[in-house]
């Protein structure tokens, strides 16, 4: 029988099913120091978001197996220090999805009825009818930003109440859109025709503000706001001056840039709803979370699998010493194929070249798909879960294995196949590190040096790399590396190594220069995630 910690307050049918096989105590509140010392001598330790699960912890937990997190996020939990000691880490990401779902429509519409504003002030002796017309969601657009597991349970929801419903996600392709209902669309012509707007995206450095003045200038007239993601997605003070001008009629918000939100400008404007973190807050959600979560820990103690593993997966000694290298390699070759792709991925065709190709794939394909997805999704990806999230994603992939392609020994090639054709990626891993060493008909090579690439494809005949460089510098961009590569149909391509993303405006200063077939932006500073 194991010993099982659970250190924060957990739904009693989660506390029930581990005690009908296990040994439980409940003990909450504790600091570091006493964490430390409740952790002797226990298999496994259950917390939601209050305990801190520091390394410290974790180094001195002497026969911990399993850290169980109940609920979404693992940021409270050193999963690198877990991984590093072989504790699985595991969460449960599906137990708030409709709680949060069925949250957004309700604030939709409070936002759209004016219930708070009425209800306080018929509360403080008013009558105010007239001064609270509100607008039917009947024919209205709502305009839905990631189009994820929850994103698609609003757009079901919003279809009941017979809304026209429109998505921007860079990873579901239209065919799937189609499926699901849904008009896919890019983002501009989202901000632009949209009543309702409401955000269920993933937050990173390139989301980060996602919505702010520019954008909100971009939206329709009289657009209403809805945020039950990340409330870094929104600049708070853009928003704020927006329903202050009347250009956003009104906003509901459920998450903060800083958290608790006392005093936070969005509580200070009546025509903002702002509610204290509450979409996950349901008594289905806590039984659910409560209980995903003790079945994967018993899962892990029992010595099986556990569904939602955050962190990666036992691999044989042989096969990890050859294919290891290679799941960043998989990662990032991922992640470059999608920007490059820039959305609508109908399908993704995988080829493992080299040695490698006799090995299990399997790794490296979780390792493409946390690439593909680590920016478009609201879940943590890893090369754990990456096969489901594909799969309730919708993505399809087929997979190759081949001979070495000179000069390379293995090779981990990402081909994604859009509405407008094909982007694909191929990386390798050699002795100096990780290497880029095609895109699309190219043969280039590039390192990982500086977390910004500008990839430029020009007419080629003398004199370009001379111009792109002196664009760059008149625009204070240091360029630390470049690699050209000649093409088909007199065309080349340099991708350039820079030391900070360009602006939109300084894309475009550099695409309108003569002979420049096209110019994009890769951003790898998030890295490969594990």
């Amino acid at each position: 029988m194991a010993r099982i910690l659970v250190a924060d307050s957990l739904a009693q049918e989660g506390i029930d099913f581990l005690r009908a096989r296990h040994e439980v105590e409940v003990r909450t509140g504790l600091s570091e120091a006493e964490l430390i010392e409740a952790l002797r001598g226990r298999n496994a330790l259950i917390v939601r978001s209050q305990t801190q699960v520091t390394a410290r912890v974790i180094e001195a937990a002497d026969r911990l197996e399993v850290i169980g997190r109940a609920g979404v996020g693992v940021d409270n939990i050193d999963v690198g220090a877990a991984t590093a000691r072989g504790i699985i880490v595991v969460n449960a990401p599906l137990a708030n999805t409709l709680s949060t779902a069925e949250h957004t429509l309700g604030l939709m519409l409070a936002l759209a009825r004016h219930i708070p504003q009425a209800y306080g002030s018929l509360k403080s002796g008013k009558w105010e009818r007239n001064r609270y017309m509100g607008i039917e969601l009947a024919g209205r657009t709502l305009g839905v930003i990631g189009l994820g597991r929850i994103g698609n349970e609003v757009a079901r929801r919003a279809r009941a109440f017979d809304m026209r419903v429109v998505a921007y996600d860079p990873f579901v392709s239209r065919e799937r859109g189609s499926q699901l209902g849904v008009e896919m669309m890019d983002l501009e012509p989202l901000l632009a025709q949209s009543d309702f707007i409401t955000l269920h995206t993933a937050l990173h450095e390139g989301s980060r503000q996602m919505i702010n003045a520019e954008r909100l200038a971009q939206m329709k007239p009289g657009v209403r706001i809805v945020n039950a993601a990340r409330g870094a997605l929104i600049d708070e003070r853009a928003l704020y001056d927006a329903v202050e001008s009347g250009h956003v009629t009104g906003a509901a918000i459920d998450v903060f840039s800083e958290e608790p939100a006392v005093g936070n400008i969005l509580t200070m404007h009546e025509r903002i709803v702002v509610t204290p973190h509450l979409a996950a807050s349901t008594r289905e959600a806590q039984d659910r979370a409560a209980l995903d979560v003790a079945e994967q820990v018993i899962d892990v103690l029992d010595g099986g699998a556990a569904r939602y593993a955050v962190n990666a997966p036992l691999v044989d000694p042989e096969t990890m010493a050859v294919i290891g290298p290679f799941i960043d390699a998989a990662a990032v070759a991922g992640n470059v194929a999608m920007q490059l792709a820039g959305g609508g991925v109908q399908r993704v065709r995988l080829e493992y070249l080299g040695e490698i190709a006799n090995y299990d794939t399997s790794p490296l394909r979780s390792g493409v798909i946390v690439g593909m997805l680590q920016r478009v999704t609201t879940e943590k990806v890893t090369i754990v879960n990456a096969a489901q999230l594909a799969e309730a994603h919708g993505l399809r992939i087929d997979e190759e294995t081949g001979a070495a392609r000179n000069p390379y020994q293995n090779l981990v090639v990402v081909h994604a196949i859009t509405d407008g054709g094909e982007e694909s990626v191929a990386v390798t891993h050699t002795a100096t590190g990780l290497r880029i060493v095609g895109i699309g008909p190219y043969e280039v090579e590039v390192a990982r040096a500086t977390p910004y690439l500008l990839a430029v494809e020009n007419v080629d005949r003398p004199g370009m790399i001379g111009r792109v460089g002196m664009a760059l510098g008149a625009l204070g961009v240091n360029i630390s590396h470049m690699s050209v590569a000649a093409g088909p149909e007199h065309l080349a391509l340099m991708v350039l190594c820079i030391q900070r993303p360009l602006t939109p405006a300084e894309l475009a200063k550099v695409a309108a220069l003569e002979a420049i077939h096209s110019t994009r932006q890769i951003d790898l500073s998030n890295g490969p995630a594990r």
